[in-house]
């Protein structure tokens, strides 16, 4: 088995962050480069009253995203578990588990490495869950990283 490339898909959250430690170790077994992927999705307007005077434009919700992305990816990439590893950062738009299976195939990963929320139940059903949708479509093996037990708990009642 041979590891050049790692995808690293995060959302910035707590449980999106227990991945980064597996593909750091696995990054630095295999020599390998980490390639850590945000992807902005779509946004639905809502329909009807949202209790806000003047929303802002889809477009501006967007571009905040996206700052808000290119700030918090560098800020993955020079943490102290990557230190001395290549890692490249990457925002995509589109839906997330299709946007990191394409990324994935385009980049020739030999490695996802993704963080699984740990919902459960009607959390799993509304939210759906892009760990397994990335493992069903994806052309390389997937690394599921579960978060704590804990972790697990706070987050299937949000």
């Amino acid at each position: 088995m041979q590891i050049r490339t790692i995808l690293l898909p995060t959302d910035f959250s707590e449980c999106g962050n227990y991945a980064l430690s597996y593909a750091a170790s696995l990054a630095r077994t295999f020599k390998a480069s980490i390639i850590c992927i945000n992807v902005i999705e779509p946004i639905v307007p809502t329909v009807g009253y949202s209790g806000m005077t003047e929303p802002l434009p889809i477009a501006d919700i967007t571009e905040q995203l996206e700052d808000s992305a290119e700030r918090e990816l560098p800020k993955l990439a020079e943490c102290d578990e990557c230190a001395g590893l290549d890692v490249e950062e990457l925002v995509v738009h589109g839906e997330a588990a299709s946007e990191i299976v394409r990324v994935a195939k385009e980049r020739d990963a030999d490695l996802i490495v993704i963080s699984s929320h740990g919902r459960t139940g009607l959390g799993r059903i509304i939210f759906g869950s892009t760990a397994e949708s990335v493992v069903r479509h994806a052309s390389c093996p997937v690394l599921v990283v579960k978060p704590p037990q804990e972790e697990k708990l706070n987050s299937s009642q949000q």
